[in-house]
């Protein structure tokens, strides 16, 4: 599959006129292509982007195409749109997100620049807020896979929602078989699937203990939501958090979240690999 990773949104740069420049920029994975353009804020609009597209795709024309600024994503939907390719949301866009970055040590070089702060790959992120109550399962648990396991574990169940992409195996973040992988898993009860089917949608990034006067667990999803997934008092529990955190140390980050209807095996409703940017 094709994917190509891209950005559209104003940078610290003018144009004659003193009109802030927009740059949409394209890469692959690879860095093997790569694609620039620049337009006055007057023309920031999906009709300039079909046709800087088009010219893009001249060559190759990519499976789908990714975006991580949500300022960025309705425009770039309807103009691929108009050329059938898909845009999806999705933060793990790396490789732009260092092209981005590269460019920040180009723009005092270009005529027009302002000298206004910017940081190219801070996105404002709203604050948590609790997911629905009628989505919430029976119980949920603090718990652990050997990385040797997890992909042979869950890769041939018939699992309604299961997201596990090949990046984020074990064996390619060359853990070792036996390290413990931390993760929650949600006991759902009848809600299992409903709760699965609302996590699908909103497509979970990482999971996250932050203590405080009343402990929370965090989940990161989409582009920039963030869900309180559960509070906690409980000093036990709040040990089982920093444990959690612990050990994502040792596995690169790497983590799980399980929804199962029960503890019984036979079935589960959704399992997710996850990793913070």
């Amino acid at each position: 599959m094709l994917i190509w990773q891209a950005d559209f949104y104003r940078r610290p740069l003018g144009d004659t006129t003193g009109q802030p420049l927009w740059e949409l920029l394209i890469c692959d994975p690879s860095r093997n292509f790569e694609y620039l353009a620049f337009c006055p804020q007057s023309q920031a609009n999906s009709t300039w982007l079909t046709q800087q597209l088009q010219q893009a795709t001249q060559t190759e024309k990519p499976d789908v195409i990714w975006v991580f600024r949500p300022q960025s994503l309705s425009l770039l939907e309807i103009a691929a749109t108009a050329l059938g390719i898909p845009v999806k949301p999705n933060r793990r866009t790396t490789t732009l997100k260092q092209c981005l970055q590269q460019r920040v040590e180009d723009y005092p070089k270009l005529a027009g620049y302002t000298n206004e702060p910017y940081k190219p790959i801070d996105l404002d992120k709203p604050p948590p807020v609790p997911i629905p109550e009628n989505l919430w399962g029976d119980v949920w648990r603090f718990a652990t896979l050997p990385a040797g396991e997890i992909v042979d574990a869950f890769s041939d169940r018939p699992i309604p929602f299961l997201e596990m992409p090949d990046f984020l195996h074990p064996i390619h973040l060359k853990l070792p078989s036996t390290v413990p992988v931390p993760g929650i898993v949600i006991n759902g009860g009848r809600q299992s699937m409903q709760l699965a089917r609302w996590l699908a949608e909103n497509q979970p990034v990482s999971l996250h203990y932050i203590p405080g006067s009343l402990d929370g667990l965090i989940l990161e999803a989409g582009l920039v939501d963030r869900w309180v997934l559960a509070t906690f008092e409980d000093a036990e529990v709040s040990e089982a958090a920093k444990m959690f955190t612990e050990r994502k140390q040792l596995t690169k980050g790497l983590h799980f979240l399980l929804v199962q209807p029960d503890d019984s095996g036979m079935t589960y409703s959704g399992f997710w690999l996850l990793r913070a940017e």
